[in-house]
C-alpha cells in the first residue's frame, strides 16, 4: 500500500511538472513594451449562438528591456479599443505571436525601452 502511495504521488509530480513545462513552451516568451498610438481596428463578429464578439486589431512595435524592436500583430477580445497613450508589457512567443499582454505604468518600463518608445 505505501509503494502504491508514492507511485501515485510520484506520477502526479511529474504529470504537474509536465504541464508547466508545456505551459511555460506555449504560452511563455519575451517581454516587450508597448504604446497603443491608434484604436486598432475593430471586428465584429458572432458565435454559434449570435452573440457578437467584438475584438480590435492592433499592429504595433515593441522594445524589449535592451532596447531591441519588433513589428508585433495582437487581438484584444474587448468591446472597446485599449486606453490611447497606455503602456503595455507583452509576451511575444516565436511560435503563437503575443500570447498575453496586461497594462502597465510607465515607471515600471526599463529605461532603454522607455527610451525607444
Amino acid at each position: 500500500m505505501k509503494k502504491f502511495l508514492i507511485g501515485i504521488v510520484l506520477i502526479a509530480v511529474l504529470a504537474f511538472g509536465g504541464l508547466k513545462i508545456t505551459e511555460k513552451i506555449v504560452q511563455g516568451g519575451d517581454d516587450y513594451y508597448v504604446k497603443i498610438t491608434d484604436k486598432g481596428n475593430k471586428n465584429t463578429d458572432r458565435t454559434d449562438d449570435g452573440e457578437p464578439i467584438i475584438s480590435y486589431d492592433y499592429a504595433l512595435t515593441g522594445v524589449d528591456k535592451s532596447g531591441q524592436k519588433k513589428k508585433m500583430h495582437f487581438t484584444a477580445y474587448k468591446n472597446r479599443p485599449l486606453i490611447q497613450g497606455a503602456y503595455l508589457k507583452v509576451t511575444w512567443n516565436q511560435k503563437k505571436g503575443v500570447t498575453s499582454y496586461k497594462q502597465i505604468k510607465e515607471n515600471d518600463i526599463p529605461t532603454k525601452a522607455k527610451e525607444k518608445l
